[in-house]
């Protein structure tokens, strides 16, 4: 645990390496929606996983704290546990939430690892599907636990997923914090488009085939607009691709983070 400008920010950590800073989506937490990365990456890294603001064991953050509030409580997370220009990887909202620290605090990541991601709901989606998935959010923060994972488990995996894979996320989705989610379900629906020029990091992005969520022309969008990125496509995986997938999530990371150095 970590305080950060008033906010208690609980993380995991572990290894000895480079360090590698992992955001998670915006269900679950830390430790379970990385927990396959934390356990095959932390023999070469310090793997650090952290709850974001309004999520497992961190403070809810104020009322209208955007995507620019997560970005600077990031910067200051990383500062305060002395990560000096970490690896960056996101998954989801955690992918849009790297995108706003490259423009609001560039000297901070090494590199980019952006999973299942968007340049914000309104930068990636239709401005009616931004508004229908922000007011779906909204009204999912006020439902018991069993019901908000009952309608977004399904849209996080592909068919076929076994079904304690899924049954491990769900259970972390039910430790929701109502106002966190609807604070992170805001700053998800931003437009972060203008944050895509600001990458001058090597970059790669992970998507998986199946994904309802962020589907393949998000990822091609991202691809195009993200100077020398580096696509994987990772075939049959949803939307939670480092947890489907996550032999060739490892992989494709593993290979990505050595290839670009290991040290600052």
């Amino acid at each position: 645990m970590i305080e950060v400008e008033g906010l208690r920010i609980a993380y995991h950590r572990a290894g000895v390496g480079p360090p590698l800073m992992l955001l998670h989506g915006y269900v679950g937490d830390g430790p379970t929606s990385w927990r396959r990365q934390i356990e095959a990456l932390a023999d070469e890294f310090t793997v650090v996983a952290w709850d974001a603001p309004g999520a497992g064991g961190s403070s809810d953050p104020p009322e209208g704290f955007g995507m620019a509030g997560y970005a600077d409580c990031l910067a200051g997370f990383i500062a305060g546990l002395g990560l000096e220009r970490p690896h960056v990887a996101g998954l989801s909202f955690g992918g849009a939430l790297a995108l706003e620290l490259c423009r609001r605090h560039p000297a901070v990541p090494r590199t980019l690892v952006l999973a299942s991601a968007y340049a914000g709901w309104g930068g990636s989606l239709s401005a009616e599907d931004t508004d229908k998935r922000l007011r779906q959010a909204l009204v999912l923060s006020d439902l018991p636990p069993g019901e908000f994972v009952e309608v977004l488990l399904p849209t996080m995996f592909s068919e076929g997923t076994p079904s304690a894979v899924v049954g491990e996320f769900g259970a972390a989705m039910r430790s929701m914090h109502p106002a966190g989610f609807r604070a992170m379900a805001c700053a998800a629906a931003e437009d972060l488009r203008a944050a895509l020029p600001c990458v001058d990091v090597p970059t790669l992005l992970v998507y998986g085939d199946q994904d309802v969520r962020a589907p393949m022309t998000v990822a091609e969008d991202l691809h195009a607009e993200i100077s020398g990125s580096t696509l994987v496509v990772l075939s049959g995986a949803g939307h939670v691709c480092n947890v489907e997938a996550a032999e060739g999530f490892n992989r494709a990371v593993r290979d990505f983070l050595r290839a670009h150095g290991t040290r600052p």
